[in-house]
């Protein structure tokens, strides 16, 4: 029997699914074929409704190697999981004569712990009981929870975290779950062989095609101990934030409270004197975050940097010490050592980083309403990390709507340590980019307006011309409205005054939860959702709720972001231009990622509204505007009006 073509299997996933084909669609499954069978790498960029997940899937099946999928968001990998895959391997099977297997990988505290659940956190003498389930009252809501997973984990078969429904508090989970750090090992623990998290390890080790999140796929690089099976195929979606989710693993933080817990956590298993010097040290640490200052720190201060002297040689005597001694008398030994060492190492390992002073890391204070102080510390750049871990070994496709920023696929390719396109040289990944377009039809679905003539936001103080542009759009567009702001607090007073004007229903981020407010958003046309970052990139609302989208400021970063400002300051001292490669790019992905939230199907038709008129006026506006979708673009604020009016009246029309 001749193998089958990439069309037919294309268009038997496609038809599997319930979709249409798309020529998109088709060039993205042609070109990631190529790249698999030729062991390179590929940049693509596949716009809302091209179909990505098959145009990546069907290649990476009909190759036959192993493929990781790693995605950023819990939505795409269930899409994956439970949709895409099982009806693209059940299309394809009787075309490959084989049946691909797939599971889901992710780090092991997202799996519930059946050892913690059965035998109870070890106790931290400030925080109750030892039994968990006693310890929380069973009307309090940690107490209905706690007895809710109890009953959970009788059914499961997973033990993963995103599959219990309604999901619970980070503080209800942690009852019953453990970092890989605090993990006794399947060979140590009663509870090893039935072990979720090792399950799905060994469900990893059998499956073709693995999906999992960006962070693992941080961890499994950063850390050089495999957590992911071997694989061929890399394939990266929702790209554009992988950069973000590789800093986040890598950035470490040191807290007064978590200090404390280690403190608690070692006393009872280690000699007095060890116990004591960390207790002293533990102080001192504290007593200098009492006067921290929010703010980076370019050299750490001397005050900071005796107390984390000795918070990490304190720290690493009791590691000493903790491998060294036994105490029968403690009640479930190995766990409590194994937590007490977990916590105890986390200290060390960030104190010592900060104590060393790379000038590679970016190290700064932070201040939390809520939790108080703490120093944390980041890589000024993950590019060379990724460079060499992620495009050794095997075939890498990195995917997203928005990859390609101001014409060109370069400025992202930077940030993963890709040199630009087409450089050649031995140690330097070669990669292609391609864009497939999108299957919408931009200058007759949608409008870019620019409101060319208000004033120029400044850092804070309130916009009054703003607020009245603003109002005169939801009112002309009736609702149907999007904002996106470039902060909380800005989002807040523009749902206060709003809400003072008219009587339409204006939701906020944070009022309730992000699904309920899309739900709620997605039912009533009339309904506006005003809210900041995660509504950027979050919202998937087609039709008629979401006709205008606006953005209140051009979203660069805070001039006193630590790590952005570090970034942008080590560009411009290697003779670039710091505020185009930082400041315009980390603009530019929101900015398109913000503008992608208008059309989502094929009937949409509204209005992107920038409020800012750097955008039309700015030297860098054009690089911005050339990172959107190609709308019809205009300043003319009556033209957008009366646009909005006319979509407003054909979607009443429609509804009638």
């Amino acid at each position: 029997m001749t193998k089958p073509s990439l069309p037919e299997l294309l268009h038997a996933a496609v038809s599997a699914v319930g979709g249409t084909e798309r020529p998109g669609q088709a060039s993205m499954a042609e070109a990631v074929a190529a790249a698999v069978d030729d062991n390179a790498h590929l940049l693509v960029q596949a716009g809302t409704g091209t179909g990505k997940s098959l145009g990546y899937l069907v290649p990476a099946l009909a190759h036959g190697e192993r493929v990781v999928v790693a995605t950023a968001t819990l939505a795409l990998q269930r899409q994956l999981v439970e949709r895409d895959l099982p009806r693209t391997v059940e299309a394809l099977h009787p075309l490959l004569r084989r049946r691909p297997q797939f599971a889901m990988l992710k780090g092991r505290s997202n799996y519930l712990c059946l050892h913690r659940l059965h035998e109870g956190v070890p106790q931290d003498e400030e925080e109750g009981l030892f039994d968990q389930f006693e310890a929380a009252a069973p009307s309090s809501k940690l107490g209905q929870d706690l007895l809710r997973m109890r009953d959970w984990a009788d059914e499961t078969e997973t033990g993963d975290r995103d599959d219990l429904t309604p999901g619970v508090s980070d503080r209800a989970w942690a009852q019953i779950s453990v970092s890989s750090r605090e993990c006794l090992g399947a060979t140590k623990c009663a509870y090893g062989a039935e072990c979720f998290a090792e399950t799905a390890r060994e469900r990893a080790k059998l499956a073709d095609v693995v999906v999992t999140n960006h962070a693992l796929l941080a961890i499994d690089a950063i850390e050089g101990a495999p957590v992911l099976p071997q694989h061929e195929v890399l394939i990266v979606d929702e790209a554009h934030e992988l950069v973000s989710r590789v800093t986040g693993v890598a950035t470490g933080e040191l807290t007064p409270g978590q200090v404390n817990r280690a403190v608690r956590r070692a006393a009872k298993l280690v000699n007095e004197k060890a116990a004591d010097a960390l207790q002293t040290a533990s102080e001192g640490f504290e007593r200098v975050m009492e006067l921290a200052l929010p703010g980076r720190l370019e050299e750490v201060p001397e005050d900071l940097g005796y107390a984390l002297m000795a918070l990490r040689d304190a720290a690493r005597t009791v590691i000493s010490a903790l491998g060294a001694t036994r105490d029968k008398s403690v009640q479930d030994e190995d766990a409590v050592r194994k937590q007490a060492m977990a916590s105890v190492e986390s200290v060390h390992s960030v104190a010592e980083r900060i104590t060393q002073g790379s000038e590679y890391d970016v190290v700064w204070y932070e201040r939390h309403d809520r939790f108080g102080a703490s120093v944390r510390v980041a890589p000024l750049s993950v590019s060379g990390l990724l460079r060499e871990k992620l495009f050794t070994d095997r075939s890498v496709v990195l995917t997203s709507a928005t990859l390609k920023l101001g014409g060109d696929f370069n400025g992202v390719g930077a940030s993963l340590g890709l040199a630009p396109e087409g450089t050649a040289g031995d140690d330097i990944p070669q990669w292609k980019g391609l864009d497939v377009g999108s299957p919408f039809d931009y200058p007759k679905q949608g409008i870019l307006y620019v409101a060319r003539h208000l004033a120029t936001p400044g850092r804070e103080g309130s916009r009054t011309d703003m607020m009245d542009e603003l109002a005169e759009l939801v009112d002309a567009a009736g609702g149907r409205t999007l904002g996106l702001f470039s902060s909380m607090r800005a989002a807040q007073a523009a749902a206060e005054e709003l809400r003072g004007r008219q009587d339409r229903t204006i939701l906020l981020q944070g009022e309730e939860t992000l699904g309920e407010l899309i739900k709620n958003f997605a039912a009533d046309p009339e309904t506006c959702l005003f809210g900041t970052l995660s509504l950027w990139q979050g919202v998937d609302v087609p039709g008629a709720s979401c006709q205008l989208v606006v953005m209140d400021r051009i979203p660069f970063p805070r001039p006193d972001d630590p790590l952005m400002s570090a970034r942008q300051k080590a560009v411009e001292e290697g003779g670039g231009n710091g505020f185009m490669a930082v400041a315009a790019t980390h603009a530019a992905l929101l900015m398109a990622q913000g503008a992608g939230r208008l059309v989502r199907a094929t009937g949409d038709k509204g209005v992107v509204a920038v409020l800012d008129p750097r955008l039309a006026n700015a030297r860098y506006g054009s690089y911005l505007r050339a990172s959107l979708p190609d709308f019809w673009y205009t300043t003319d604020r009556n033209q957008a009006r009366r646009s909005l009016a006319a979509i407003d009246a054909a979607a009443k029309a429609a509804a009638e």
